[in-house]
């Protein structure tokens, strides 16, 4: 093999790297000082083939990389095509955040997931209990607020009907740069009682709750926990009643969120802003419903068990507080068979400082996440 091909070699070898690495668009090309170069920039910006390596002479033993096909650039056809092919991807992508299944993305927290502002997310657990019966039925609402006991029993059973529906959606983002984002959330549940034909099957409980959200990307690892977020958020939660079924407050959550393998883990602590004695509907109803709660989720394929305590983070006799297990069982899509364990104080808010358990047995549509 001669001095004279080998350097043919190389220098075909130059201009097919050269190539390769040159810039997509042609006006990257205008800044490259060197002529050859910068037609060879041309040549790979509008498609047109890079020269191929010289024929060996005859008799020439072959290298490591004889017969290996010189990289060319790709055709306009094949760049359109991986373009669809990642437009793709983006859009599979983002029809996955849609079902929040873990924090990253029920928050947003991935910009190549994002969805857009205003757009209708699930939130918190939306269930309906068919059947959800109580050992103790509140017959006689009471509250440390004298305008707020019932005198007269009220005619109620202990099976009822039960559902949930809570919603979210994002209003602001990229407050702080490329963090922060401002949420607005509202969840009802409601008790009805379906089976109640003796009493004109009344609703004997509806729970509203809306509130706002500001939310922040916070990474990081503990003890192979894998930090996603938190936030802070201001709530309002009433029963929508009259006195003495009226019930009523305000706080402001905090709440950080954490992953690990198929688990998530939610600790919200709160403090109730403070109302004038006069128009505190339920004195005190920190020391039963509580003053933060832990949510664990834990996704085993399709089903999902989770697990809400709460407490009141006192000692004596005002420690209280209560327990809920819930189990999704899928049946078809995203429609899951549901059982519900719940015992404790708070199960709804007429109900704050009423002891009972409770189990349902319905269907669910969201999970905790």
């Amino acid at each position: 093999m001669t001095f004279r091909y080998l350097m043919r070699v190389a220098a075909a070898t130059a201009v097919v790297c050269l190539a390769a690495s040159s810039p997509a668009r042609a006006h990257d090309c205008a800044g490259i000082a060197e002529d050859a170069k910068r037609l060879l920039c041309y040549d790979a910006a509008f498609g047109r083939a890079v020269p191929a390596l010289p024929a060996m002479p005859s008799g020439a033993v072959a290298g490591p990389t004889a017969g290996a096909s010189p990289a060319t650039p790709a055709t306009p056809a094949q760049a359109a095509s991986a373009a669809a092919v990642a437009e793709a991807e983006k859009a599979r992508l983002k029809a996955d955040a849609k079902k929040g299944r873990n924090l990253v993305e029920a928050w947003d927290l991935d910009p190549d997931t994002a969805l857009a502002p205003f757009e209708l997310r699930a939130y918190k657990p939306m269930y309906l209990q068919i059947l959800s019966h109580t050992n103790n039925v509140n017959s006689r609402p009471s509250s440390a607020q004298a305008a707020n006991n019932v005198v007269t029993p009220l005619d109620l059973q202990s099976n009822e009907l039960q559902f949930q529906l809570s919603f979210k959606t994002k209003a602001w983002d990229r407050i702080l740069g490329n963090n922060g984002s401002l949420w607005l959330g509202y969840t009802q549940s409601s008790r009805w009682q379906a089976y109640n034909g003796s009493n004109s099957r009344p609703f004997r409980e509806t729970n509203y709750e809306p509130e706002a959200m500001f939310v922040l990307k916070t990474p990081g690892n503990i003890a192979g926990w894998q930090s996603r977020m938190s936030s802070v958020s201001l709530t309002h939660q009433s029963n929508g009643q009259s006195s003495p079924l009226s019930r009523s407050w305000n706080r402001v959550i905090g709440q950080w969120g954490l992953e690990k393998d198929n688990t998530t883990l939610l600790i919200r602590p709160w403090w109730r802003i403070p109302e004038k004695a006069a128009r505190d509907d339920n004195p005190g109803i920190e020391n039963f419903v509580g003053r933060g709660e832990l949510v664990l989720a834990h996704r085993m394929g399709e089903h999902v068990v989770s697990f809400q305590g709460r407490h009141s983070l006192r000692t004596g006799e005002n420690a209280r507080g209560s327990a809920k297990i819930d189990w999704a069982i899928p049946m078809a899509g995203h429609l899951k068979g549901h059982l519900s364990l719940f015992s404790g104080y708070g199960e709804s808010l007429v109900d704050y400082n009423h002891r009972q358990t409770r189990i349902g047995l319905g269907v669910s549509l969201v999970e905790w996440r």
